[in-house]
C-alpha cells in the first residue's frame, strides 16, 4: 500500500475512535464562541475546542457541574498520601466525569505550582510529543497560565513545538467555540479535548497553578520520560489523559480493563497496549517515571459508560489512579557514603568493562559485547561518568548528567569516548594503557534545586555531596561532586561554573538562573570507593 495511503488511513481510524472517547451524541446546545475575555497580559491563547459538547459552555453551568461531580462522590477512597500523578479519562462529563472528580478529588488543600498534562493525539498524526507554545489555555472558567518549564521542555527532541503533522479535523468542529484557524494552519492541540476537559476540574481543585501541555504522537515514551524527569519536584504534578477499552459489551470491558488497571498498578508498561487505553504513550511515560522516581500507583475508582449512562452493549472505560512516594521513600535518608548502592565485585565488574573499553577503543579490537549474565541493576537506565587520569592528572573524561541508556552499555561508550574524543586531549596511545587508571562515577537523577535569592542558593550547596548543574538561558554546565575537592568555597565553584557554561563569572546570580543537584557513588581502580568521587572529572566533572 502506498505510504500516504496508509497514513491518511491511520488518520481515519484515529478519528473514528474518537467518538469512544467522547462517547456522546452531539451537543445541541447552539454555536457560539466562548464568553469569557482574554486577559490583556496573555498574547497567544488557546481557546477552548469542546465547551458545549464535552462540557458546558457557560462559566456558571461548568463550575455548577464540576462542584456538583466532586460533591456527590459516593464511596470515596482514602486521601493518599505524598500524591504525585494522576490518571483520568476525558470523556464527556455526563460519561467519564464521575470517575475524574474522584481522582481530582485528591486534590483539595494540596498545592501544586506546575501540572504537565499528557495525552494523546485523536487528530493529529505526527512523530513526537507535541508542547504548547502559547500563554495560556481558555476555558469558561478563565485562564490557565502556561509555565516557563514547558518552553524549556521542547527544546530536546522528542519533544518539541513544531511538528510536521498531518491534523484531520473532528466532526463536530463546525460546533465548536474557537476562533477557526484557517485550513492548514491547525496544531496538534488546536482540536485535541483530552488535555483540555482535564482543566475545569484542576480550575475548581486548585489555585496559583500553571501547567505544560504535552501532546503525544507517535513517540517513544521511555525518551519522553526522560525529558520530564529533571522537572519533577514536590510542588510539580503529572496528569495524564486517558480512556480505557472502547466498545467492547459490558463485562467483556470489564475483564479487559480489570487486566488494564493491574498492569499499571503493577507498574508494567509493556503490559499498557493501544488496544487496552487511547492514551497508552502517555501512560507508559507515567509508568516508566514512576519506577524510576520509586513511585507506586494506586486504583481510586473504575467504572465505564454503562455504569454512568446505561447502555452495556458498546461501553467504555474509565479509571482514575493515583500515583504516589511510599512512606518509607518519602522518609528515607539519602545515600550515605557507607551505603553505596554497589558491591565490591559489582564496582569491580563496570571498572573492568571501562578498561576493556578504553582498550579496544585504543587498539582499534573488538568492542565488550552484551553479556547474558550481566547483573540486571546494570540493565537500569542510569547516567554515569567515566574519567581516566595519568599520574594524578586529568587524561579523558566524558559522561552524561542524564539517563540515556542500561547502565553497562552507558559505560562502555562512555569509556571509549573519554579515551579518544574528549575534546581537550589528543586520543590515548597504546603505549599510554598501562599508566592510565580507570574511574566511574555513577550519577542518581538530577532535581531542581528551589532557591529565593543567589545567598539562598550558596546556603543550600553541599560541598562534597552534590553535583550541581547550572543552566541559564540555553548555556548549561555541570561538575560533578568531586570539584568540590579544588574548589571549596561555594561562591568560586559558582564562578568556575558559570564561565565553564560560556557566560560570565557571576551569571548564577541572575535570577533567571536554574540549577539541579544530584549525588554520585564514584569508584576507581587501585583506590577506595567514595560517595562523592574522587579528584577530578572531565566534561561536566573538571574544572580542568
Amino acid at each position: 500500500m502506498n505510504p500516504h495511503v496508509f497514513y491518511r488511513l491511520l488518520l481515519v481510524i484515529a478519528l473514528l475512535a474518537v467518538v469512544g472517547c467522547r462517547n456522546e451524541p452531539a451537543s445541541t446546545e447552539s454555536a457560539g464562541r466562548a464568553s469569557a475575555s482574554p486577559a490583556k497580559r496573555f498574547e497567544k491563547i488557546r481557546g477552548p475546542a469542546v465547551a458545549g459538547l464535552f462540557y458546558p459552555r457557560h462559566e456558571s453551568d461548568l463550575k455548577q457541574a464540576v462542584d456538583r461531580l466532586l460533591a456527590e462522590i459516593k464511596n470515596e477512597p482514602a486521601r493518599v498520601k505524598n500524591l504525585r500523578a494522576l490518571i483520568c479519562p476525558h470523556a464527556g462529563y455526563e460519561f467519564s466525569g464521575p470517575i475524574a472528580a474522584i481522582g481530582y478529588k485528591q486534590l483539595a488543600d494540596r498545592h501544586f505550582s506546575t501540572v504537565i498534562l499528557l495525552g494523546p493525539s485523536h487528530y493529529a498524526a505526527y512523530t513526537a510529543a507535541f508542547v504548547s507554545t502559547v500563554d495560556a489555555y481558555q476555558t469558561p472558567l478563565g485562564m490557565v497560565p502556561l509555565s516557563p518549564k514547558a518552553a524549556e521542555m521542547a527544546k530536546g527532541e522528542p519533544l518539541t513545538s513544531n511538528p510536521r503533522c498531518e491534523v484531520v479535523r473532528p466532526e463536530w468542529w463546525r460546533q465548536s467555540p474557537k476562533d477557526l484557524p484557517p485550513f492548514g494552519e491547525d496544531t496538534p492541540e488546536t482540536w485535541e479535548h483530552s488535555l483540555e476537559v482535564q482543566l475545569p476540574f484542576l480550575q475548581r481543585t486548585l489555585h496559583d497553578f500553571r501547567i505544560v501541555p504535552v501532546v503525544f504522537g507517535q513517540v517513544d515514551p521511555e525518551k519522553v520520560a526522560e525529558k520530564i524527569l529533571p522537572f519533577l519536584d514536590d510542588q510539580t504534578l503529572i496528569v495524564v489523559s486517558t480512556d480505557l477499552s472502547h466498545y467492547h459489551p459490558y463485562e467483556e470491558a470489564r475483564t479487559r480493563d480489570a487486566r488494564c488497571i493491574k498492569a499499571i498498578c503493577d507498574l508494567q508498561a509493556d503490559r499498557v497496549t493501544a488496544d487496552d487505553a487511547c492514551g497508552h504513550a502517555a501512560v507508559q511515560t507515567l509508568i516508566d517515571v514512576a519506577r524510576r522516581k520509586g513511585w507506586k500507583a494506586q486504583l481510586l475508582d473504575y467504572r465505564n459508560s454503562g455504569d454512568t449512562a446505561g447502555d452495556k452493549s458498546r461501553v467504555v472505560g474509565y479509571a482514575a489512579i493515583a500515583f504516589f512516594v511510599p512512606d518509607d521513600a518519602a522518609s528515607a535518608p539519602s545515600a550515605k557514603s557507607d551505603s553505596p548502592q554497589f558491591k565490591p565485585q559489582e564496582r569491580q565488574f563496570l571498572l573492568e568493562l571501562a578498561r576493556k573499553s578504553v582498550a579496544a577503543a585504543v587498539t582499534g579490537s573488538e568492542a565488550p559485547k552484551e553479556d547474558a549474565a550481566v547483573l540486571e541493576k546494570f540493565r537500569v537506565r542510569q547516567a554515569c561518568f567515566v574519567t581516566l587520569t595519568e599520574k594524578g592528572h586529568l587524561r579523558g573524561c566524558i559522561g552524561s548528567i542524564f539517563p540515556e541508556e542500561p547502565l553497562y552499555q552507558a559505560v562502555i561508550r562512555r569509556a571509549r569516548l573519554a579515551a579518544t574524543e574528549d575534546p581537550r586531549f589528543p586520543a590515548v596511545r597504546a603505549d599510554e594503557l598501562k599508566v592510565i587508571e580507570v574511574e566511574v562515577s555513577v550519577l542518581t537523577m538530577p532535581k531542581r534545586l528551589a532557591f529565593t535569592s543567589p545567598q539562598d542558593l550558596l546556603a543550600k550547596l553541599r560541598p562534597g555531596i552534590d553535583g550541581v548543574v547550572l543552566s541559564v538561558e540555553n548555556h548549561q554546565a555541570t561538575y560533578l561532586p568531586q570539584v568540590w575537592e579544588q574548589l571549596p568555597d561555594k561562591r568560586l565553584f559558582m564562578n568556575e561554573l558559570a564561565q565553564k557554561a560560556g557566560l560570565s563569572a557571576g551569571a548564577w546570580e541572575r535570577p533567571d538562573a536554574a540549577v539541579m543537584t544530584y549525588q554520585v557513588e564514584a569508584f576507581k581502580e587501585h583506590g577506595e570507593p567514595k560517595a562523592a568521587g574522587g579528584k577530578v572529572n572531565g566534561e561536566g566533572g573538571s574544572k580542568k
